[in-house]
């Protein structure tokens, strides 16, 4: 899977840039790896402002590391790895994301560029959490008619917002673009997780891969692969098979493949133990730079606080 920007980032370059286009925050589920960023869910919407860590009766820095927790053990979607505690939730993200758009709008406004507005969020497409599609699909029912590829309206609305586009008419320059959002960047900062956040999150992922229990894992759903007569070494290559990549088509030889892929991967526990893995990864390399993580955690709750408040 090719690596996304972050979203955060891409948002403010968007702003920056008097805004094209921007990528939807649910989209980044669908990556790992370095480079990626994500955002965490939250049921309690923009309330729950603050990431926190969680203390463990364990000796060093590594007591004090966030564990990863289980929602629906049927259901990737809702388990939450250790990283998560030190990133905004998606909603927080979108609240501080949404506001800066706001007072870049009234700066602008007061610049003498009243017809200048941000660009709009494209619609959600494919996972909808950090951990949902993280390790490949996992939903039998979408996979049944859907193969590898996202809900069919999912889909069309973001082709339809796509193709839309969102051009600036107003003909602002971009150095008035600039300052207002230099301008609000000391009012509001962006809720963008930290870099070392974003390191740990795709060095973690890609470690996981190698991790004995995740190659053997691997190992037993290639077999059971091959004995309905799919040939590939691990589950990410038959997600990434590049005769399942057009958005636009879903074959039968793609939907055949993918109930075939959930179905060794329930087999033979293969989300779990590779999410498991993750998480003992990640929490390792989080105590190795706990004072960065947890100030990191501080800079998103400050990052709400501000929005909240402004």
């Amino acid at each position: 899977m090719d690596q996304l920007m972050a979203a955060e980032q891409e948002r403010t370059n968007k702003v920056r840039l008097a805004g094209k286009t921007v990528v939807p925050l649910a989209f980044l589920a669908l990556v790992a790896g370095a480079g990626a960023v994500y955002y965490t869910t939250s049921s309690d919407d923009t309330k729950d402002t603050a990431p926190q860590t969680q203390s463990v009766s364990q000796p060093g820095p590594l007591a004090k590391v966030a564990h990863s927790t289980i929602g629906d053990p049927g259901d990737p979607a809702t388990w939450r790895l250790p990283i998560e505690s030190y990133m905004p939730t998606m909603q927080q993200a979108r609240l501080v994301s949404s506001t800066r758009d706001e007072l870049i709008d009234q700066c602008m406004d007061g610049s003498g560029y009243p017809q200048w507005q941000p660009a709009p969020d494209l619609p959600s497409l494919g996972g909808t959490t950090l951990t949902d599609w993280r390790y490949g699909i996992h939903d039998a029912g979408l996979a049944s008619t859907r193969g590898y590829h996202p809900d069919a309206s999912q889909q069309k609305a973001y082709d339809d917002a796509m193709e839309a586009g969102a051009i600036d008419e107003s003909g602002a320059p971009d150095s008035a673009v600039r300052s207002c959002t230099a301008k609000i960047d000391g009012q509001v900062p962006s809720a963008q997780p930290a870099d070392i956040v974003q390191r740990v999150s795709g060095e973690a992922f890609t470690e996981s891969e190698k991790d004995p229990a995740v190659v053997a894992a691997f190992s037993r759903w290639s077999a059971c692969m091959k004995t309905k007569g799919y040939d590939y070494n691990k589950p990410m290559d038959a997600n990434e098979d590049p005769r399942f990549n057009d958005p636009g088509q879903v074959t039968a030889l793609e939907i055949a493949t993918a109930k075939a892929d959930i179905a060794c991967r329930d087999q033979y526990n293969v989300t779990r133990t590779w999410f498991d893995a993750e998480s003992r990864i990640q929490r390792y390399k989080i105590a190795q730079h706990l004072d960065d993580f947890n100030a990191a955690a501080k800079a998103a709750r400050e990052a709400v606080a501000k929005a909240k408040a402004a």
